[in-house]
């Protein structure tokens, strides 16, 4: 019954524990049974056995129904649960006890049902913190239980075991599946220093990982915190139904004294009662946003209210920051040009031997090509960085100079060899490394951060599925701006652009009429985020601040994830559509029945437990959308045009 739904993420608990009130409705419905056996079958000739079985099992099964509308009516709300109350007090004015006692028990039956689903849904997010092993080996041999890890603790964990904290690899290299926590089916690689998340699992390698976080303020915990926080908020659908909801019980308990007046045929006014209990109607929203929850949330979509996740169907603009959003955030080596007479092996050898005392970006990427290419480094003497300009180190007793031209000029090293030849188009998108060796130039190093693979379809679907503005915001420069926004096919590009400028964009899309959906990393994009209809935090997964700064989190970086959510928001939309109809068209179909007669009380409630089965099995279909959620491949376009921000 609609009591027993779920609402604001607390079950009702007008009829008492769900194992009591299954005992309650054995029982009677067991008494009821007997009833009909002893006047039908086993004493057709003496009917006090199957009244007084009728009597007590009616008795029974009608006190918690009855109990539970004079609480609604202490509280002063005309609460659905007062019609039921009223319908089954009716039905004993009837003389037959067996009538009110089937009505009372097919009530409780729907009541538990739904009482059960909604139990079921949390039971399921309940389960994320048994992913979490109840113990864990200290790296001492030690074994404790995971209630008693404190923060710097070492933990083993050997391939198969669930990893039993947030922490940090301090030794070893494995593979661990993190589907649970960031909804990708494919492991991920983890070396030393590598981040892992309570409740995954190790694959592969034996690792020590110091601990960092513990519980609830684990990944996992905040997922679970997430989810049922959602549970508990109510979309504008809900939150229109709870606003008429006062008015829907006097206006039925009307129409039932209009029929007991035209009719004076306590079976029909019965019948209205139990019919206009508008179960299905109530069950129509909340079963469906559980659902959408589930669904998202099993891709790795945290949504803090449910009201987000039904925005998502209304996004017309969407923005993007660049960086780590749009692309990897990680620069990659793709063109060397050394210069006439250099090759261009020589070239990488001495610039990965400067680099490798650099942590920096480049540094990192250059260091990686020369790693694939097994390249033999020298060593370097008298290292010195300059923070954003470039190395200088000694190899062989000649000074190697590795950075930006401007850098190079300082040192007064002579770059234009390296220009020879070379086309503007050549180089455009790219960050330039010179490398110099003895003063003289030996060539450049190009480096890009490329687009995810999975960029260009996502923002294609997008495009399909409505999305009029892909907008595409970077503090990089324009020509690398340009270049990664024609090849993702976004409709409008800001390159060098400040902060206060993205907020300023959004702004504008939003007085333009766009409902707008801003895509960031949760950190340095936080304020945009909140500027947005929606903002989406990108790769959240241990970050705090993703987590908390944005309206919807994604576990992981696939940018399929995006289009997926505003379909799933729309599907959202269409079955609690296709339930509101249903719960509406049942309502007055079985009050326009039951007031002329052709539908007698025991009917009625076998109907509304049919009607109530409908709207939770139509609802439950959202549990597996997205279920074969794939990869996404990009291509190449070539059109992107930028657009100006207000001064």
């Amino acid at each position: 019954m609609a009591e027993a739904v779920v609402e604001h993420g607390v079950e009702h608990e007008h009829f008492g524990a769900i194992h009591t009130r299954l005992i309650i409705t054995f029982v009677g419905g067991v008494l009821i049974l007997n009833a009909y056996l002893a006047e039908y079958v086993l004493f057709r000739h003496d009917p006090v056995i199957g009244v007084i079985s009728a009597l007590i099992g009616a008795v029974i099964l009608a006190t918690p129904i009855v109990i539970g509308g004079m609480q609604e009516m202490r509280r002063g709300r005309m609460h659905m649960s007062v019609l039921v109350a009223i319908a089954v007090l009716a039905g004993f004015a009837l003389k037959d006890y067996k009538v009110p006692g089937i009505v009372a028990f097919f009530m409780l039956l729907a009541s538990l049902i739904e009482q059960q689903t909604a139990a079921g849904a949390r039971e399921s997010v309940e389960k994320l913190m048994t992913l979490t092993p109840p113990t864990a080996e200290l790296a001492s041999g030690e074994t404790v239980p995971v209630s008693e890890l404190k923060r710097g603790d070492r933990v083993r964990v050997r391939p198969g075991d669930r990893i039993p904290a947030d922490g940090r690899i301090a030794s070893g290299q494995t593979t661990i599946d993190e589907a649970t926590i960031t909804g990708e089916s494919l492991p991920a690689d983890k070396a030393e220093g590598a981040e892992v998340f309570a409740g995954t699992t190790n694959l592969t390698g034996a690792v020590e990982i110091e601990v960092t976080r513990i519980g609830e303020e684990t990944t996992l915990g905040k997922v679970k915190r997430l989810i049922l926080e959602a549970e508990k908020t109510k979309s504008p659908i809900m939150q229109m139904i709870d606003r008429y909801a006062e008015w829907y019980t006097p206006v039925v308990l009307m129409i039932a004294a209009i029929v007991m007046v035209f009719t004076h045929e306590w079976e029909r006014v019965i019948t209205v009662l139990v019919v206009c209990c508008p179960c299905a109607f109530v069950l129509a929203t909340p079963t469906a946003m559980v659902a959408g929850l589930s669904a998202a949330a099993r891709l790795g979509i945290l949504i803090k209210k449910v009201a987000h996740l039904e925005v998502a169907s209304d996004i017309t603009a969407m923005v993007f920051d660049k960086t780590g959003t749009l692309t990897t955030g990680e620069l990659t080596v793709t063109r060397m040009m050394p210069v006439e007479g250099v090759d261009g092996a020589e070239l990488l050898v001495v610039a990965a031997s400067v680099e490798q005392n650099s942590r920096h970006p480049v540094a990192v990427a250059v260091g990686k090509v020369a790693q694939r290419a097994n390249v033999l480094m020298q060593e370097v003497t008298a290292f010195h960085e300059a923070p954003g300009r470039g190395v200088v180190g000694t190899a062989g007793g000649e000074e190697i100079v590795a950075g930006r031209a401007a850098f190079l000029e300082e040192k007064g090293v002579d770059i234009s060899s390296a220009h020879q030849g070379l086309r503007p188009a050549d180089a455009e998108g790219m960050s330039l490394l010179y490398v110099a060796r003895g003063g003289r130039c030996m060539g450049w190093i190009g480096l890009e951060d490329r687009a995810r693979p999975e960029a260009k379809r996502a923002t294609e679907d997008l495009a399909g599925l409505g999305v009029k503005r892909l907008s595409m915001l970077t503090g990089d420069r324009w020509n690398v701006a340009k270049k990664v926004a024609a090849e993702l096919g976004c409709t409008d590009v800001q390159g060098e652009c400040l902060p206060e400028q993205k907020l300023r964009l959004v702004e504008m899309l939003r007085q333009e009429g766009h409902v707008v959906a801003v895509v960031g990393d949760g950190v340095n994009d936080a304020p945009a985020l909140a500027a947005g209809d929606l903002g989406i935090a990108m790769g959240a997964a241990g970050s705090d601040v993703a987590i908390d700064s944005a309206s919807v989190a994604l576990m992981s970086d696939d940018l399929g994830r995006l289009p997926f959510l505003i379909k799933l928001s729309r599907k959202l939309r269409t079955v609690i559509i296709q339930n509101l109809l249903f719960g509406a068209a049942f309502v007055v179909g079985g009050l326009l029945l039951g007031g002329l007669g052709y539908l007698n009380p025991i009917v009625a409630a076998v109907l509304h437990n049919i009607g109530s089965f409908i709207v939770i099995f139509n609802s439950a279909r959202l549990v597996r959308f997205g279920e074969n959620l794939s990869p996404y491949s990009g291509s190449v376009v070539d059109s992107a045009k930028p657009v100006p921000t207000a001064t």
